[in-house]
C-alpha cells in the first residue's frame, strides 16, 4: 500500500502508538449507523478521559459491494431494499438516534446511494500516516451532511485536498490497483471472521462490540478492557 498521499507527519506530541490499546472499527461510509456509532464512541472516550488511550484503526466494509460504480437514486435503492414508502420512516428513526448523539443528517442533500470502494481506498491510504480517522470523519460529513458524491473520483480528490493531501498523490492512490486489492482483501477477511453488519468494533484484539452502542455500554466495555490490563496482585505474607 502506497503512503505517498500525505504531505505532513503525525504530531510528535501524540502518545507513542505502542503505548495505546488497539481499537479496530469495521465500517462503511454509506452506513448511517456507522456515523452515529462513531459519534457515540467518541462521546464515551471523552467522558471517560480515554481519548488518547486507544489507537483507532478504520477497516473497510461495503454494505452494498454490488452497487454500480456510478451509484443509484437513493429513494429507488431504499424502496428496493426495504419496500415502497419506507425512506421517510427510516430517516425519522435515524434522525432521532442521531440527535441524541450530536450528529445531524441532511436528508434533502443525500440523493444518491454510492459505491464506497474508492472512499475506503482513500481512508486506507490516509491510515498509512495515522490519518485514517480524519479522512473517515471528512467523508462522513461530505456524504451525510453535505450530500457530496463520495463515489466520484473528482469529489474524492477534492476532499483529500481539503484535508491537506497532495492532489496528484490522491489521484494516484485512487488508481492504485494494489491498494484496491488490499481493501477488497480486508473486506473479505471481515466477512470470513463473522462480521455481517457494521459498525463492528474489536477492542484490544479480544472483545467484539457490534452496533452503534450508547456511551453507557462503552463505559462498561472500557472498564472490562482496562481491568484486564492491570497486573495481578501477588498476596503479601
Amino acid at each position: 500500500m502506497a503512503g505517498s498521499i500525505a504531505i505532513r507527519r503525525p504530531d510528535t506530541k501524540d502518545i507513542d502508538m505502542q503505548d495505546k490499546l488497539p481499537l479496530a472499527i469495521v465500517s462503511d461510509i454509506a452506513c448511517p449507523w456507522c456515523f452515529i456509532g462513531k459519534a457515540r464512541l467518541e462521546t464515551a472516550l471523552d467522558r471517560q478521559g480515554l481519548t488518547e488511550r486507544f489507537a483507532i484503526t478504520w477497516l473497510p466494509y461495503e454494505l452494498n459491494p454490488e452497487m454500480p460504480e456510478e451509484g443509484m437514486d437513493r429513494t429507488q435503492y431504499l424502496e428496493g431494499k426495504f419496500g415502497p414508502g419506507k425512506r421517510r420512516e427510516i430517516e425519522v428513526r435515524l434522525s432521532e438516534a442521531a440527535l441524541e448523539s450530536g450528529v445531524t443528517f441532511n436528508w434533502a442533500k443525500v440523493t444518491k446511494s454510492v459505491n464506497t470502494r474508492m472512499a475506503h481506498m482513500l481512508v486506507a491510504a490516509a491510515s498509512t500516516v495515522q490519518r485514517g480517522g480524519e479522512m473517515t470523519a471528512a467523508l462522513f460529513k461530505a456524504y451525510w451532511q453535505d450530500g457530496r458524491d463520495i463515489g466520484d473520483v473528482e469529489t474524492l480528490v477534492q476532499i483529500a485536498v481539503e484535508q491537506g493531501f497532495d492532489e496528484q498523490a490522491a489521484r494516484d492512490e485512487l488508481a492504485n490497483g494494489e491498494l484496491r486489492e488490499t481493501v477488497i482483501g480486508l473486506e473479505d477477511h471481515a466477512r470470513k471472521v463473522g462480521v455481517t453488519g457494521v459498525p463492528f468494533f474489536i477492542v484490544d484484539g479480544k472483545l467484539a462490540v457490534s452496533g452503534a452502542q450508547p456511551p453507557e455500554v462503552w463505559a462498561q466495555v472500557f472498564q472490562q478492557v482496562l481491568a484486564a490490563q492491570q497486573p495481578e496482585q501477588v498476596p503479601q505474607f
